[in-house]
């Protein structure tokens, strides 16, 4: 029989403790995790491996999010990977520039740990 590697989900957070931590909720919540620290490494791995999800801060320490997400969306091969912002940035006019690069969810720091797995298997699972 073939075992058959989970959906992974690329969590792009520059504190490499928090990043560690996210990655133990979308192991929990059933996804394979893949750490990027910032931009350049999301980057990278965005082109080795198409995410199901990506779990993306705003504040890093290359570029920020919108432009990692801007990226993301020019690129036909990664175009419709579902992204979910997860950031200590809430102010609307944040939110309206994640919204205007399709950003499926945006989470605030400090994150409650059910709603990112909720979040995590609804839009990784819609992959």
């Amino acid at each position: 029989m073939d075992d058959v590697a989970p959906a992974d989900v690329l969590v792009v957070e520059d504190d490499p403790d928090l990043n560690e931590m996210i990655g133990a909720y979308v192991r929990l919540a059933g996804y394979g995790y893949r750490p990027a620290l910032d931009g350049a490494m999301a980057a990278r791995e965005l082109g080795s491996r198409r995410p199901a999800l990506v779990l993306l801060d705003l504040m890093l320490p290359d570029m920020d999010g919108f432009e990692v997400c801007r990226r993301l969306r020019e690129d036909p091969a990664t175009r419709d990977v579902p992204v979910v912002v997860l950031s200590a940035v809430n102010e609307t006019e944040s939110r309206r520039r994640a919204q205007e690069l399709d950003v499926v969810e945006y989470l605030t720091k400090p994150f409650d740990p059910d709603a990112l797995m909720d979040a995590v298997q609804r839009h990784a699972a819609s992959r």
